[in-house]
């Protein structure tokens, strides 16, 4: 087995170690509103549970050149966001809004997705998705701390659930209904594949 210390490699190495190893991972479509108010969208895949009491979630935001990107700006001015669930029907609208667009720029508007209003947040969400949560920020945490790099680390209170009345059954969500798709490496995604069960020890 090799071992290697990432403190000997570049970023863009350590970065393809870990993507390539910690799969798949769960999507995130977030939308934020700029203090222009213009709708912005993004996808991110370092995302996760933090708490279900109370319902908390988490994002990782890379930073470009030590930059913060405009979703992470828009969370810490406004504490409000929404995010999306990935499915197989709406992956490749979702993959549209990786583009590069200027603050000023809408990727909603570039992906021909449909705002939809929130009950409890100012921030729309988008109709194309079977789940979203309305989430307010808990926490914005800064990590890294290099100029080239770093990120922003963002925990979020889910305020308000949306799910899909064709994937709700006996108060669960059913997972081959909601068909989510994961990230891998590269250009890469998966489905969900074979489902198994094992009992858990008492």
């Amino acid at each position: 087995m090799l071992s290697i210390d990432p403190a000997s490699l570049s970023e863009r190495e350590n970065y393809k170690f870990l993507i390539g190893s910690i799969i798949p991972r769960p999507i995130a479509f977030v939308t934020t509103n700029s203090k222009d108010g213009v709708l912005n969208g993004a996808p991110f895949s370092y995302f996760n549970i933090v708490s279900s009491n109370p319902p908390m979630i988490s994002l990782s935001i890379q930073r470009r050149s030590g930059r913060q990107k405009d979703t992470a700006r828009n969370i810490i001015e406004s504490k409000e966001f929404v995010v999306h669930i990935v499915d197989e029907q709406n992956v490749e609208k979702i993959n549209k809004t990786a583009a590069n667009l200027s603050p000023e720029e809408s990727e909603i508007e570039l992906a021909r997705l449909t705002p939809t209003v929130s009950v409890k947040i100012s921030v729309p969400g988008v109709k194309e998705a079977k789940i979203r949560m309305e989430c307010s920020l808990e926490h914005s945490i800064e990590l890294g701390g290099t100029e080239t790099g770093g990120c922003d680390f963002i925990i979020g209170k889910v305020v308000q659930f949306h799910i899909a009345e064709d994937i709700y059954e006996n108060r669960r969500i059913n997972p081959k209904g909601l068909a989510a798709v994961s990230r891998l490496a590269g250009n890469y995604y998966a489905k969900i594949g074979e489902i198994f069960e094992i009992d858990r020890p008492q």
